[in-house]
């Protein structure tokens, strides 16, 4: 039984292997292959045909190599046949709407049609079908092979007597073979390329790339060849690489651009071969082989002799045919006297000619130079091309003219310190009318309200300098001939500000210190730093001290040198209950000369921190900083109110005072300039009879004589008057010396009336007081007209009292 079974199954092995060989034979002779190929497909022959004497050595070792079917009817064994199918091919792009490709036949099938063969997989019953008696398959419609070339597809055997099947399924592959139906196609159109003029022969240009869809392993499909439609003789191509070269020199000045054809050809170009083609833009990039050339042999130009230097007078062109930075160029003049110049305008290419000196015309009223021109840009190999510039001539006309006055210099440059007082000097400029006439300058500054200068040229200042507002003024003076006010110049004056130290230094920002409750003797609270808003010539150098009060303070400060200073505790342990607050004063002192000092405020808060000293809650001083910020809003708001309702009651006052007021004590003075409403001693009557300067008391009983020289003298008091002016005196030397006066600047306004009259005040109030003091026996020597009122007040009726 075991000789049986091995037989069975070396002949199944060897049937198995002959099927095999025969689908390797058959795809040899299906595919295009050379006389070196077929050797080396020969070559595994040896190897093929050795396959069935190694294969049982194989088959015994692994037993899961062969399949036993079991019949349920006896002992008996039956080996498992194999398929008879072959590897199939077919042709792409097949007219044919119904294209036999090959058979599936099992070894099983004994021509009785009682088997059914099925097809299964991708493509089963709509690309291919079977005929399910004889095992043909057909390929039902055209196949691209660029689309897809491979089909793996799937068959079964099934026994129609039985409905089992015969063979298990087995997989199988269709390959769509190639055919030239696709033309080269070129990649990246369109194509342009950049190479510089008068290259040499053999230079790359560029490379184009075609592709080809068909099959590079089916024959020549596939295999292209490059070749040059339009472009010679300038340009050639490789045939099997694309690459474009130059094949002869070309000028970019005759032709800068090229436009190139090229062919791609499958099947190595041979008939019945596709092609397709492809356009390539190829432009001659500069190079600087020309020089520039004048337009003209000879300029003729003209300059006024009252032109400024630095005045163009005149162009002039030269012209190169090249492009780009090789045009680019630079004019230059051959001159003795140094009079002209020329600049390059970088745009246009073109030579300004511009004074270089003043010109006059009654020393020299004709000139005559050379110019020359060269590129600026010339490569070393090129130098041949730039050997001798090209050169005109210029003529020079002077023209005689008017001309204005002439400063000294092109500009003036001053220095002044700051709070320098009013009126103080800060130079002089000086102009001159270069005619022979000599006219006199007026001279005049621009736009000014800080400076003014008058006939000499000598600049004042008419308001206080300030380095910090502005350290620099720039000032334009004109110079005028009085003689022809048409004839005029200007010249720039920088007038620098000098500093001096007027700023004391101060804290550089606002600090927050605080200190723990538990902190202890020599612990840093804050680092703090100091600013100067005066310049120094030096580094600023800040020294940190206690004011006096602090000395024995709960802080001290360590000045660290370096314009920085620290706050150490004094002592250990601290109360937030008993001094939530410290007030710290420090001394910040510059190292200006003379030094300035300034006194600055440290607000340290008492805070109570946890015992780990890591993280410090500040609660207390977080509540008060924030009643602190609620009580400056009130305070303000409070302060806006009052103001309002201030402004409202003022208006609502009425502009003469009730009668019940001492008219004497009011004097009204419109459009006045004093100190506003919080200088209540501006218009204090009282005041000015308080003192020395006071109207005094005269008898009455004095003579005609004097009343009528004090008529006349009440009317006659002045500004001149000696009185006035000690009253003045002692007012603004009361001001002076009180510094909380406000305003601190204001124009404060005093009704003198004079030194009194006879007539006195009409008011009734001090009538009673005065009557019993005053003699009124002069009345009788004033006229009949007074008759009555010297009878009434007369010495009788006084000594009836």
């Amino acid at each position: 039984m075991q000789d049986s079974e091995r037989y069975l199954r070396v002949k199944k092995i060897i049937r198995e292997h002959k099927i095999f060989v025969c689908n390797i034979l058959l795809l040899l002779k299906r595919t295009s292959w050379n006389q070196k190929s077929r050797m080396n497909h020969c070559s595994l022959l040896p190897f093929m045909l050795g396959i069935p004497l190694l294969w049982p050595c194989l088959t015994a070792v692994e037993n899961s190599a062969t399949e036993e079917v079991k019949h349920p009817a006896g002992p008996h064994l039956r080996v498992k046949r194999g398929w008879m199918w072959n590897q199939f091919f077919v042709p792409e792009e097949m007219n044919k709407t119904r294209h036999h490709i090959g058979q599936l036949r099992s070894d099983l099938d004994n021509g009785n049609n009682s088997f059914q063969y099925k097809l299964l997989g991708a493509g089963a019953g709509t690309i291919f079908v079977i005929d399910e008696r004889t095992g043909d398959l057909y390929a039902e419609r055209k196949l691209d092979r660029e689309k897809r070339s491979l089909y793996t597809l799937r068959a079964q055997v099934i026994d129609t007597t039985t409905g089992k099947a015969v063979e298990p399924e087995s997989e199988f592959v269709i390959r769509v073979s190639d055919i030239n139906d696709n033309e080269p196609k070129f990649l990246d159109e369109p194509y342009e390329a950049i190479v510089p003029e008068m290259s040499p022969e053999g230079t790359l240009v560029i490379r184009v790339t075609a592709s080809d869809a068909d099959d590079p392993s089916s024959g020549n499909n596939a295999r292209l060849l490059y070749s040059l439609l339009q472009g010679q003789p300038y340009f050639s191509i490789e045939p099997t690489t694309g690459v474009i070269r130059i094949s002869s020199k070309m000028d970019r000045e005759l032709q800068d651009e090229y436009w190139v054809i090229i062919q791609a050809k499958d099947m190595i170009g041979l008939p019945g071969a596709l092609s397709g083609t492809t356009s390539v833009l190829i432009k001659l990039s500069d190079v600087n082989d020309n020089k520039p050339i004048f337009k003209d042999s000879l300029y003729r130009l003209t300059v006024s002799e009252s032109a400024p230097i630095g005045t163009s007078i005149g162009k002039i062109m030269a012209y190169d045919n090249d492009i780009g930075e090789n045009a680019e160029m630079d004019y230059s003049i051959e001159d003795d006297t140094e009079t002209f110049d020329v600049i390059t305008n970088n745009e246009t290419q073109e030579g300004i000619i511009i004074l270089k000196k003043k010109v006059d015309f009654e020393h020299q009223h004709y000139y005559r130079v050379r110019a020359k021109v060269k590129n600026r840009h010339v490569a070393e190999h090129l130098r041949e091309h730039h050997t001798e510039p090209s050169t005109t001539l210029i003529k020079v006309q002077v023209e005689d003219d008017d001309e204005p006055p002439v400063f000294l210099f092109s500009y003036y440059i001053f220095e002044i310190l700051e709070g320098s007082p009013l009126g103080s000097s800060v130079g002089t400029v000086s102009a001159t009318d270069p005619d022979q006439r000599q006219s006199p300058i007026r001279y005049s500054i621009t736009r000014s309200k800080v400076f003014s200068i008058d006939n000499n040229g000598t600049i004042t200042t008419t308001n206080n300098l300030d380095r910090e507002i502005s350290a620099w003024y720039n000032l334009t003076v004109t110079a005028v001939e009085k003689a022809n006010a048409e004839q005029m110049s200007s010249v720039p004056v920088y007038v620098q500000v000098l500093n001096i130290n007027d700023h004391a230094p101060e804290l550089s920002e606002y600090y927050e210190p605080y200190v723990c409750e538990n902190a202890g003797s020599g612990q840093v609270i804050q680092t703090i730093s100091a600013v100067d808003r005066d310049e120094s010539i030096e580094d600023h150098h800040f020294r940190f001290n206690l004011s006096v009060e602090e000395k024995n303070s709960s802080f001290t400060i360590i000045d660290n040198e370096d314009n920085t200073a620290v706050i150490l505790t004094n002592r250990n342990g601290f109360s937030l209950q008993e001094e939530p607050v410290f007030y710290v004063s420090i001394l910040i002192a510059d190292n200006g000369i003379p030094s300035l000092t300034s006194t600055n405020t440290l607000t340290i808060h008492v805070c109570d921190c946890d015992s780990s000293g890591g993280t410090q809650t500040c609660s207390n001083r977080d509540l008060m900083l924030s009643m602190g910020f609620r009580t400056e809003v009130f305070v303000a708001v409070l302060i806006c109110i009052t103001v309002i309702f201030g402004l409202k009651q003022r208006r609502k006052q009425t502009l003469f005072p009730e009668k019940s007021e001492d008219l004497r004590e009011n004097i009204f003075r419109y459009d006045d300039e004093g100190g506003g409403e919080e200088d209540t001693e501006a218009f204090d009557v009282a005041e000015l009879r308080g003192r020395a300067v006071g109207r005094e008391r005269k008898a009455r009983c004095s003579g005609g004589a004097e009343a009528r020289s004090l008529r006349g003298r009440s009317w006659q008091v002045g500004p001149d008057s000696a009185v006035f002016r000690r009253f003045i005196l002692e007012k603004l030397e009361e001001a002076d010396s009180d510094p909380c006066a406000p305003p601190f600047d204001s124009l404060q306004t005093y009704a003198f009336e004079g030194a009194g009259s006879l007539a006195g005040s009409l008011s009734s109030l001090e009538s009673a007081a005065s009557d019993q003091e005053e003699n009124y026996d002069f009345l009788d020597e004033l006229g009949p007209r007074f008759k009555r009122l010297a009878c009434m007040f007369g010495s009788a009726v006084q000594s009836k009292y």
